[in-house]
């Protein structure tokens, strides 16, 4: 398959998975994709990690994964945007008028790679190897493909742009913890937890569960958000 044909493809395909005929789908997406309502989930794990963790521990894991967010927007965003040029669909003079759009959203000019995808692909993958907990590693992929797929639906990401930026996600969360294993075990000792009360790194299952009841809240306030805001939305 040469260039042009994985760019039809891909239109194509965007075409498909792009939008619907559901006002409720509408406004769903439309809040799911903002950054703002998963604040509290932040705020959970920032609170998880300073509780489970000595200070020196804390702050580095906090570094790490502020280097984890950084380098996977600047990779997207200041790098491959830019180089590539590629319009996104909302964007694209070829299929703009036939792209379904939400509130009149059409992000900025270029969308290869998606930065949301990278981003919240490269944080799950980083915590779900910090943490080693199967179920909240799900939880994770599912917030990232969330995440991903609202940037088709609104039209502003073909899925080539969220599968690089996925790759690209993972890459740097997988890169940035193993940077984080050689200082960890350089300069802090931290022996593996055998108990049915904490993870294999240490973390208190009970404040994991307590993250999942944060998270799944904020599913829960994406729905009744989305229904209200959908009466608001410029369609």
């Amino acid at each position: 398959m040469d260039i042009q044909q994985y760019i039809a493809a891909d239109q194509e395909l965007l075409l498909n998975m792009n939008g619907s005929q559901s006002l409720f789908w509408d406004g769903f997406m439309w809040v799911a994709t903002s950054t703002i309502v998963w604040v509290p989930v932040a705020a959970m794990l920032l609170y998880i990690i300073i509780k489970n963790n000595k200070i020196q521990e804390a702050l580095l894991t906090i570094v790490m994964i502020a280097l984890v967010i950084t380098l996977a927007d600047q990779i997207a965003s200041g790098f491959c945007k830019p180089f590539f040029a590629r319009f996104r669909p909302t964007q694209d003079p070829n299929i703009m008028y036939m792209v379904d759009i939400v509130n009149g959203y059409r992000g900025g000019r270029f969308g290869f790679i998606s930065s949301h995808a990278a981003n919240t692909f490269a944080i799950s993958v980083f915590l779900s190897l910090l943490i080693k907990r199967k179920s909240l590693t799900f939880m994770l992929l599912f917030w990232a493909m969330l995440n991903s797929y609202s940037r088709i639906y609104l039209g502003v990401h073909y899925p080539g742009d969220i599968l690089f930026g996925t790759i690209e996600g993972c890459l740097t969360g997988y890169l940035i913890y193993l940077l984080y294993k050689f200082i960890q075990k350089k300069f802090f000792y931290k022996p593996r937890c055998i108990s049915n009360q904490y993870t294999a790194s240490g973390y208190l299952i009970s404040d994991i569960n307590l993250f999942y009841v944060i998270l799944l809240s904020t599913y829960f306030f994406i729905i009744i958000a989305g229904i209200i805001v959908t009466h608001t939305l410029n369609l």
